[in-house]
Parts: structure tokens; C-alpha cells; sequence
């Protein structure tokens, strides 16, 4: 669906300098920086997948998703979504892609929003059955119909969301671009959202680049996350290896039979006791979580324990502090 290779983007920044000379008149200088946005990354995306693309602000999230929904010129690399160059070919290229972004909505601010979602149909020239057939299907899923007669000033930001999600989806597009499509909801509006999104690319084998700060909607949508900062990529792969390998360590919660004195161990360290609960805290590749429960089971008489892995949060986190580039 998407093939990325090297893609860049740089910017001119005028850089204002002001002085004094002679009779106390002002000089200003100007010096050009400039800025690489986006520094050479390479990915592809295949039809049907749900990635989450993450990074801190100014990392070049957004200038990304612009290139590929064809907003900006690349200023050098190789860029084809759906057998498209989205900036050349713009007509045909935006009626197969459908965009929800977080802050901003695409439908008509002053209009009920049955009306904007009709103005829709005739926009995309969806044919009419194909239309109220998605139409029905996706109010009953967003639960539309308590407000699909509210003009869209009157919403809040969950019912203006939700609205935005069915209008991006009613032309069926091959490849869906969500940006931060829960910023700002509540937990029972974020479900709802992201059962949709699950839903779609389930049901519909819609495409989905997601970029998100809630690492709860990456935990429960993606499969595969790609990670940039500074306009290089990072991270690109499953997240379960995202853990593997940046996750560092993992927590092995132990419910001892009775108490003990002494709950030292070799290769882990306490970081909480309560009762006869013990939390320890191991390195991953100093040793495995077997060999942590055979070294317990030798030395306490154990009721139960359970293998906790390390928080998305705290892993990405890392990654951004350490600024460790993907050589695989």
C-alpha cells in the first residue's frame, strides 16, 4: 500500500539578527538554517495493516503524513501510496484515502451533520446504495444518531470526532491516516473510537497509519509500531520485539506460602514487599524469567506469580532519551 524510500524534507529557516551601527541606526541581518524535517527514512505498508507511527513533537510525524497524503512536495526520495504519487496525481489519489485529525474537522461547521455527510456523497460521487448502506452501518457503530441533526458547532469534541470518523469511512477508502483521533476524550469516548478503528481495518482490510500520543491506543490497536525523532526512523517493527528489545527490564510479582526473612535474590532485586507478596525486578538479558522461578522455587514455598512486562510508555521513553537508530 505504501513504499517509502529514503524520503526527506528540508526546510529554509530565515534567522533574524538585528543591531546597532554608527548613528545608533538598526541593522538586520539574515541567516538561512536549515532544517531536515524528514532525514532519508525508508518503510512500506501493507494493504490491510494497522501501524502506529510515533515520535515526539517535532520529531516529523506530521510532515510525513503530509507527504503522503500529497500536502507537501518531498524534497528528495521515492514516495507511492496505492500505485500513486500523491502530489502529482491529487484528483485521483485524495478519492481513495480517507484523514481524521485530532484538532481540526472536515465537515461543515454550521450544517447538521446529516448534512455534511450528504454534501459528502456527492463530493466523492459515491453511488447512493453503496452510501446508505455505509451510512447506516457506521451510525449504528459510532452511535451517530442522538446528534445527526445538531449542526457541528454545537458537538463536543467525542460527537465531532465520531462524525469525523464516518465521514472519513463513507466512500470506503483503501487507506485511512488517523492523527491523534483520541486527543482530549474521556475513557468511554476513546473505546468507542477505537473499536471503530479496530472494526474497519478488521472488517474492511482498511489500511490505517496511525499517529498517536496515547500509548493506550497503540497497546490496544497496533500490531506494528514505527518510531522517529529528529526526521530519522528508529524503530520499526512489532511491538512485542519493541519490548524485546528496548524494554530492558521485566518484573516477576511472586505470592509466597509464608514469610521469610531473607528475599534476596541472584540476578533480580527487590523493589516492593507487601505481605507475602514480592515484586522482583530482573534484566531481561542477564537472565530469563524461568531461570529467576526455578532459583525462587529452590529457596520459598510459592502460591503463585505472574511475569509482568515493562510499560510501552517507559520503552519508548528510553528510546527517545537514548536516541538509539535501527541498524537491522
Amino acid at each position: 500500500m505504501i513504499t517509502v524510500e529514503n524520503l526527506q524534507k528540508h526546510f529554509r529557516v530565515s534567522k533574524h539578527h538585528r543591531g546597532l551601527t554608527g548613528a545608533f541606526r538598526n541593522l538586520v541581518t539574515r541567516e538561512a538554517r536549515l532544517v531536515r524535517a524528514v532525514d532519508g527514512i525508508s518503510f512500506t505498508v501493507g494493504r490491510g495493516e494497522l501501524v502506529g507511527y510515533l515520535g515526539p513533537n517535532g520529531a516529523g510525524k506530521s510532515t510525513t503524513i503530509k507527504m503522503l497524503t500529497g500536502l507537501l512536495v518531498p524534497s528528495g526520495g521515492h514516495l507511492v501510496v496505492n500505485g500513486l504519487v500523491p502530489w502529482r496525481e491529487r484528483e485521483r489519489y485524495v478519492a481513495r484515502i480517507g484523514a481524521v485529525f485530532g484538532q481540526r474537522t472536515t465537515l461543515w461547521w454550521d450544517l447538521p451533520v446529516i448534512e455534511s455527510l450528504d454534501l459528502l456523497q456527492y463530493i466523492y460521487r459515491t453511488p447512493k446504495t453503496r452510501f446508505e448502506r455505509n451510512l447506516d452501518e457506521f451510525r449504528t457503530l459510532l452511535e451517530l444518531d442522538p446528534f445527526l441533526n445538531s449542526p457541528v458547532r454545537s458537538l463536543s469534541l467525542g460527537q465531532r470526532m465520531r462524525a469525523d470518523l464516518c465521514a472519513a469511512m463513507l466512500h470506503e477508502p483503501d487507506l485511512l491516516f488517523l492523527d491523534e483521533p483520541t486527543i482530549g476524550l474521556d475513557v468511554v469516548a476513546k473505546e468507542r473510537i477505537r473499536q471503530f478503528i479496530a472494526h474497519i481495518n478488521r472488517e474492511r482490510n482498511t489500511t490505517i497509519l496511525l499517529t498517536t500520543h496515547d500509548l493506550a491506543d497503540v497497546e490496544k490497536l497496533c500490531d506494528r509500531v514505527m518510531i522517529i525523532d529528529q526526521g530519522r526512523l528508529l524503530f520499526d517493527g512489532q511491538l512485542p520485539a519493541l519490548l524485546e528489545r528496548f524494554g530492558g527490564h521485566r518484573e516477576l510479582v511472586v505470592d509466597l506460602a509464608e514469610p521469610y526473612v531473607d528475599l534476596s535474590m541472584a540476578g533480580a532485586e527487590v523493589v516492593m514487599h507487601e505481605g507475602l507478596r514480592v515484586t522482583y525486578r530482573f534484566d531481561r538479558n542477564a537472565i530469563t524469567a524461568s531461570e529467576l522461578i526455578g532459583r525462587l522455587s529452590a529457596r520459598f514455598r510459592l502460591r503463585d506469580l505472574s511475569v509482568r512486562e515493562p510499560e510501552i510508555e517507559a520503552t519508548i521513553r528510553r528510546i527517545y532519551e537514548e536516541r538509539l537508530l535501527d541498524k537491522d
